[in-house]
């Protein structure tokens, strides 16, 4: 049976678990949101504690906090950030949108901590009390968007652009593996003129270089701290010294350059930092995803689809249909950004709603980008190396498709003009003839010039040099 301790605030008595660190402030949030059952993540309430213990060292330096209670606020928010406290932080995402719980929960247990530290009982507030010592220069509304920002950037730096790079990799390599294959090109789902596999994986590749930039781009924005500007902005009851010292301290312990925000009131009444990184993710959801669409298109069949590449067969892919596989990878690609994307909705709408000098849905914003950096960051490392490493070609398929495309009359037009070359890509699309051994037939080419104008090869990397070059 549960044992309680009985806290009081402004409001009244309530019953909080004996054992719990956290207080009455929190424990009200417990009954109050019994929503989802999500909680804020791991790096989340890292980022938590990182903060609360840059202020307390800043506050101690400054001579604002004793040294005996800022050392103790120092080692229980380095427990917070070992994570040896996570059982402690158990409130719902969905809750006051300023995170004004979730704050009020680090400081209570950060409080507790330190007392238990100092040798006196949990639920006394003294001599370390939750608000006046390890809140001080501080608000929920400018230490969440700090949290959020600085657990967002490390999440980007140690998992997302990392994951990102060996995707890209496994892509440049496939692209030069690929590259002397040639096969049809195709536009709108039809036939087009040739290209190189290689051209291909190529542009899969940039897609995702693309990508990294894009990511890279938003980091500037997501560097910029609120810390110090308390309440609306204004850095009231914050040492004016508090938020440049307490940035340093955050760049140095995490060995990534954080900076004071610009414009403190930016900073609070809106998260369009979040917003921007937030739709650079959404696009290299969506390359993923196109690139995953691609594939499972090449891929198709294999008897019946356009069965030009192999993907790796990594599970049986029916329950009733012997020997069937699937393309379980790229679908698992294509499922993760959806969920990406719906996440992006989420955090651009709730923007929208940054009424005032204050965002008021900053706990579903920061776990909608913390969710989508963490899927981004594992699908993409999946893709890699369950799917695109172990891709192959199947040639034959692919040059077979490449010299009977209708589309190599294309190359026809500077030398009979486009009306008579789509009458050969029309007849060769009738007959089964290839438009090489159609237009030798006709006269039109020397079995020599043929092969010179409309090898498939050729036609992917095209010279001004070439019998009829240059137009179309």
């Amino acid at each position: 049976m549960t044992e309680f301790r009985v806290e009081r605030d402004f409001l009244g008595e309530v019953k909080v678990p004996k054992d719990a660190y956290w207080g009455v402030q929190t424990q009200r949030a417990i009954e109050n949101f019994p929503i989802s059952g999500i909680r804020f993540g791991r790096r989340f309430i890292y980022a938590l504690g990182l903060i609360k213990m840059a202020c307390a060292q800043t506050n101690t330096e400054l001579g604002l906090l004793d040294n005996k209670i800022g050392k103790a606020i120092v080692q229980a928010c380095q427990e917070v950030m070992d994570g040896t406290l996570d059982a402690h932080f158990p409130l719902d995402i969905f809750q006051t949108g300023s995170g004004t719980s979730t704050n009020m929960n680090a400081n209570e247990v950060i409080g507790n901590r330190a007392n238990e530290i100092l040798g006196h009982p949990l639920g006394e507030k003294g001599p370390v009390h939750p608000n006046d010592h390890v809140n001080m220069g501080q608000s929920s509304n400018d230490v969440i968007p700090t949290a959020i920002h600085v657990a967002a950037l490390l999440e980007i730096d140690q998992s997302l652009l990392p994951a990102l790079r060996e995707l890209e990799d496994s892509l440049a390599k496939k692209a030069k593996e690929f590259d002397p294959i040639v096969k049809a090109g195709r536009t709108h789902l039809m036939d087009a003129t040739p290209i190189r596999l290689g051209q291909e994986f190529s542009g899969y590749q940039s897609q995702i270089d693309h990508g990294i930039r894009r990511v890279s781009a938003a980091r500037a924005a997501l560097a910029e701290l609120a810390i110090g500007g308390t309440a609306v902005g204004t850095g009231i009851n914050a040492h004016p010294d508090l938020p440049g010292r307490v940035v340093e301290k955050i760049s140095a312990a995490t060995n990534t350059k954080f900076r004071v925000a610009e414009n403190h009131f930016e900073a609070q009444a809106a998260r369009d930092a979040l917003v921007e990184a937030s739709g650079a993710i959404r696009t290299v959801a969506i390359s993923m995803m196109k690139i995953a669409n691609d594939l499972r298109w090449l891929g198709s069949g294999p008897h019946t689809g356009l069965r030009e590449l192999n993907l790796p067969a990594v599970q049986p892919g029916s329950s009733i249909m012997p020997g069937k596989v699937n393309p379980v990878i790229p679908e698992a690609v294509m499922q993760v950004g959806v969920t990406v994307i719906g996440n992006d909705v989420a955090i651009a709408v709730a923007n929208t709603h940054s009424n005032l000098d204050l965002s008021t849905m900053m706990p579903v914003m920061s776990q909608r980008i913390q969710q989508n950096i963490e899927l981004l960051a594992n699908v993409a490392r999946v893709f890699a190396h369950k799917c695109v490493d172990g891709i192959s070609a199947n040639v034959d398929v692919l040059q077979r498709y490449a010299e009977s495309s209708p589309a190599i009359a294309t190359k026809l037009n500077p030398i009979i003009g486009y009306e008579k070359a789509a009458e050969i890509a029309k007849e060769a699309g009738l007959t089964g003839k290839t438009v090489k051994q159609l237009v030798i037939e006709k006269g039109i080419l020397s079995a020599e010039e043929a092969e010179k104008v409309l090898d498939p090869r050729h036609l992917t990397s095209p010279s001004k040099d070439m019998l009829g070059g240059g137009g179309g």
